[in-house]
């Protein structure tokens, strides 16, 4: 509210400044029009009209009126503003406080006072009370009179126009018109109650005037309020059916709506047609003046489509607002199809400007030269007349004044000055009814051509929008719902753009770019919300349903569920709006660009499939995908040796080894793929995280041996096994020699099938499964290693791959010795040579991990404490016949439906046994 006193001072000083030229206009009228026959004559004046005077009086008045109607609708202005006096109140009290010095408290609050009363207690318009002394004015009969006439006058010709397709500005002359009326009324006291009701009347034709923006006017209120005491001699009912009016102009204008539009469509599309084809003709010289005639009625055509369709758009808006009614689907959709249509108009001219503005001079000379003919045939008939007379004299200067001011550019200025020449040059009837029509018809349309690009700008703007905003996610529902005119969009953006300017200018800001921000961030989260996003789901639906229809999800027969052609968003060009392009196609371009690429590092055996919807976005919609190159050149690395290293408890539980292959395979997966790790995985993994992980990962895999064979030597301890196997040395020590050295079968499968009667876990396992399981376990870990010793000399073998001959490596650091290179090459040379060593030496020799197992293990278990290990050979036949009825198991399963726990090799056994 502080930064915006300064600017209601402005606005004093501008209404201030509109009171004197309103009482000077008013005095020079007064003292023209004179009824004491005792003062001096300027000139003849009872014949003489300056109706343009009252008019442009009334446009004033109307700006004035604006101001109040501002004021009189902002209620947040006046709730802030109450709260400013009250913080003034506290500052007064307390002046220290706010370190604001007590003298200039008191100036300032009479400041507020004066604002308070002068602009927000809505009695702008009723200054007029006492027009000021030195002239007498209010008992100057002449000049009411002539007061009275003119407003008649300007009534009586825009009555008939109100309301037909030929209106162009008689709305705001009938504000002007009643502004007219109630200064005339202030001035003068008297009424005409005839002329009050012929005004009131007009309110049935138009029950609202839009004076700026979403201000809009009740023409009623307005004469009601301002002249009470002509509303008391009026018919209570007739005022009251005027207001029942509003309601039901709304009611009729929903109903019409539709129908507006359609027609108004094909007036405004024949209308571009006819401008494409007019513009795009040449000039023949023979026809060169009706050619003329035909673009200046297509321009000032154009100008009544704007006003009919502008003036349709913001009084419905505007009355459903200040009446506060609820507004269907149907209107809102309508409505902004109108506003489409407008913006389709400005873009018409704005798309043809050059040659408009060429044909604009050219029309102009053209309606001058009219002008001046009818002009000169006056002035010959003056002339002609021998009588000499100063009114004749005057009437001639006043022609000629007009013949020298239509000689030169059609500014505003020149054609002010025919308008006031001609208000004194047709006296005395210069000029026959026949001449004086066309003439009035030939300079409106030279103040239309004239103010073309003005008219044009100010009949389709559409910052009024800016109090509508509500309507946009209708609008972008709409355009999603029907998208095969998704173009119009373009209009839309264009319209939402036309309130920039306004809030640019905005005082009660520190910038004008804070309210820009605020507005660009409320119209793009709506644009996403309702378009952007819904757009990009529905596509990648579409694609995806597309790809997966062998799963038959859903019934997408498109004579049953309907089909809705997306395609055509983008083709659409990009969308200006503000500082940014948005580009529909590049955005869901981008969009599914990144969900793929997101869900296939997911899951990375989808990538076929979204390669796939990649190529049918595509092929349907014409976007061009970026491809992703997953999995194809990445690092194929598998699980990685650090988190097989961490969870090695849980590798070699869930992964199956082969031994001919050198790969593990998982042993089941919830996914549609099973995972597997080989060489290349290992080694790409080593590559990542360099050769020192190799003994760090074979150092964690024997702590984990250790706490098995911890476990292995429990089970070979326990009473019941070691019994057993006991029994069976001494059964095979006995019988050795008859057997040919050879452990019968049917002892294996009795051994298997009696250690069951011990005990099954509620799996359904035997000891004998587990300690199988515990030597698999046992044989994984050992390939693991294997694989990791394989994996290491496949990575070196890769790196040095490039080095000519291993056996003769020329030594860098002297051949850059020798050249005498500086001193960070001989650095460099130097940790080449040792990266060469160190690849040479590895790639050569391996690591014999088994050798350091051995090493480690054997003393120990051949110590007197782990003496029972020693029968481990003879648990081996049964621990076979085991596995092999586990193998045949498990391959079995591979045929049935249910896989689960089919296997087709488990050479962790082989492994584990042979250690």
């Amino acid at each position: 509210m502080g930064r915006f006193i300064s600017f209601l001072q402005e606005l004093s000083c501008f209404v201030s400044r509109c009171y004197e030229v309103v009482v000077n206009i008013i005095h020079q009228l007064a003292a023209l029009y004179n009824s004491n026959k005792g003062a001096t004559k300027i000139i003849e004046s009872s014949g003489v009209h300056f109706q343009i005077v009252y008019e442009h009086l009334g446009e004033l008045l109307v700006v004035l009126l604006t101001l109040d109607e501002i004021m009189e609708n902002h209620g947040t202005l006046k709730d802030h503003w109450k709260m400013y006096k009250r913080l003034l109140k506290s500052v007064h009290h307390n002046p220290g406080k706010f370190s604001i010095p007590e003298d200039k408290l008191k100036p300032f609050e009479k400041l507020l006072l004066k604002l308070e009363g002068q602009l927000l207690d809505s009695m702008i318009l009723q200054r007029f009370d006492d027009p000021g002394e030195g002239v007498a004015v209010a008992k100057n009969s002449a000049f009411a009179e002539e007061f009275a006439v003119n407003i008649r006058t300007i009534f009586t010709n825009i009555e008939s126009k109100i309301g037909e397709p030929s209106e162009i500005d008689q709305r705001d002359k009938y504000a002007g018109v009643c502004g007219l009326f109630v200064l005339h009324f202030h001035i003068f006291r008297s009424v005409d109650k005839k002329f009050y009701k012929a005004l009131l009347d007009v309110c049935k034709k138009v029950p609202a005037v839009t004076l700026t923006a979403n201000i809009i006017w009740f023409p009623d209120t307005f004469l009601i309020a301002k002249v009470p005491a002509a509303a008391k001699l009026m018919d209570k009912k007739n005022l009251q059916g005027i207001r029942a009016q509003r309601d039901t102009y709304l009611q009729q204008r929903a109903q019409t709506l539709t129908k507006d539009v359609q027609s108004y469509y094909v007036f405004v599309t024949s209308w571009m047609m006819k401008m494409e084809s007019i513009l795009s003709k040449e000039h023949k010289s023979d026809k060169l003046a009706e050619d003329l005639n035909s673009r200046c009625n297509v321009f000032v055509q154009g100008i009544l489509y704007a006003y009919s369709i502008s003036t349709i758009i913001k009084t419905t808006m505007n009355m459903y607002m200040s009446m506060q009614r609820p507004m269907t689907k149907t209107s809102v959709k309508a409505l902004c199809r109108l506003v489409e249509l407008l913006k389709a108009v400005e873009h018409t001219f704005h798309r043809r400007s050059m040659v408009v503005a060429d044909s604009v001079s050219h029309i102009t000379q053209q309606l001058q030269s009219q002008a001046l003919n009818a002009i000169g045939m006056a002035k010959k008939r003056v002339i002609s007349d021998k009588k000499y007379s100063e009114q004749r004299l005057d009437v001639l200067s006043s022609l000629v004044l007009a013949e020298n001011a239509l000689n030169g550019p059609s500014t505003k200025e020149r054609r002010l000055v025919i308008s006031l020449a001609l208000c004194v040059g047709t006296q005395l009837k210069t000029f026959k009814d026949e001449e004086l029509l066309p003439l009035q018809l030939v300079l409106k349309k030279l103040d239309l051509i004239s103010e073309l690009s003005e008219r044009v700008k100010l009949q389709c703007d559409c910052s009024f929008l800016y109090w509508h905003r509500a309507v946009f996610p209708i609008y972008l529902d709409d355009v999603y719902d029907n998208a095969v005119d998704a173009a119009r969009i373009h209009y839309m953006f264009s319209a939402l753009r036309d309130s920039v300017p306004s809030m640019l200018h905005a005082k009660h800001m520190e910038s004008g770019d804070q309210l820009l921000e605020s507005y660009d961030k409320e119209i793009m989260d709506v644009f996403n919300e309702h378009l952007l996003d819904k757009l990009c789901k529905e596509i990648e639906k579409d694609l995806r349903l597309s790809v997966h229809t062998h799963l038959k999800l859903d019934d997408r027969n498109p004579f049953k569920v309907g089909m809705k052609d997306l395609a055509h968003f983008f083709s659409l060009r990009p969308i200006r709006f503000f500082n940014r392009f948005i580009h529909i196609k590049a955005y869901v371009t981008h969009y599914l660009d990144k969900t793929f690429y997101n869900l296939t590092t997911v899951a990375l055996h989808d990538w076929a499939t979204y390669s796939e919807m990649r190529n049918l976005a595509t092929q349907r919609y014409g976007l061009t995908m970026t491809e992703a190159y997953l999995p194809s050149q990445t690092l194929e690395q598998g699980l990685d040796v650090l988190e097989i290293m961490r969870n090695i408890h849980v590798f070699v539980s869930r992964y199956l080894y082969n031994l001919n292959n050198q790969i593990f395979i998982e042993k089941a997966s919830n996914n549609k793929h099973l995972n597997t790790i080989n060489i290349r995985h290992i080694a790409n993994s080593i590559r990542t995280h360099g050769t020192g992980i190799m003994n760090t990962t074979v150092n964690f895999t024997y702590q984990f041996l250790r706490k098995k064979f911890y476990i292995f030597s429990q089970f070979m301890y326990d009473e019941h096994i070691k019994s057993r196997l006991i029994k069976d040395i001494r059964f095979f020590r006995e019988t050795k020699d008859q057997s040919d050295q050879k452990y019968p079968f049917e002892r294996a499968e009795k051994f298997n099938r009696g250690i069951r009667k011990l005990g099954i876990t509620p799996e359904g396992q035997s000891y004998l499964d587990q300690f199988r399981q515990l030597i698999s376990q046992i044989g994984n870990a050992m390939g693991y290693v294997r694989m990791i010793r394989s994996g290491g000399l496949h990575c070196c073998s890769s790196a040095i791959r490039f080095v000519p001959d291993l056996e003769d490596i020329v030594n860098f650091e002297e051949l850059v010795k020798e050249e005498g290179l500086s001193e960070e090459t001989q650095r460099a040379a130097s940790v080449l040579d040792s990266v060469l060593g160190d690849l040479t030496s590895n790639s050569a020799e391996g690591t014999e991990y088994f050798k350091m197992l051995v090493a480690v293990f054997a003393p120990e278990f051949r110590s007197a404490k782990n003496m029972h290990l020693r029968n481990f050979y003879m648990i081996v036949p049964p621990l076979t016949v085991n596995f092999v009825e586990h193998s045949i198991s498990c391959k079995e399963k591979l045929n049935k439906k249910n896989k689960s726990g089919a296997a087709f090799t488990d050479d962790g056994f082989a492994m584990g046994k042979w250690t």
